[in-house]
């Protein structure tokens, strides 16, 4: 499993963090129906400590993060947007902290 994990700059409000990460939800929704979203997807994102999380072992999740990643970089620039990749069959799956189905915490 390949998962994504975003960190943003404190310069990056909140709220716009996730108005950019809705809109990339929304552009794969449109490409692939809700329905598929919601049973291909998994992700995390946390306004409070600015940082997200994207499942992208399905190609609805790697699409997912590649949305976001671009819309995020243009909108704040490549310094303002941390990303730490672990590939597939990278550490132990015991350890992972990775939350199970869609969440987006306010």
């Amino acid at each position: 499993m390949e998962t994504y994990k975003y960190r943003f700059d404190q310069s990056v409000p909140a709220q716009d963090l996730e108005d950019t990460f809705m809109l990339a939800l929304l552009a794969v929704e449109s490409m692939y129906g809700h329905s598929r979203v919601r049973m291909e997807s998994r992700f995390n994102l946390d306004k409070q400590n600015r940082t997200c999380f994207i499942d992208a072992a399905t190609k609805v999740g790697g699409d997912l993060a590649s949305i976001f990643t671009g819309f995020a970089t243009k909108e704040y620039g490549e310094r303002a947007v941390m990303i730490d990749r672990e590939p597939a069959g990278g550490g132990c799956a015991c350890n992972a902290k990775a939350p199970s189905g869609m969440e987006v915490a306010v």
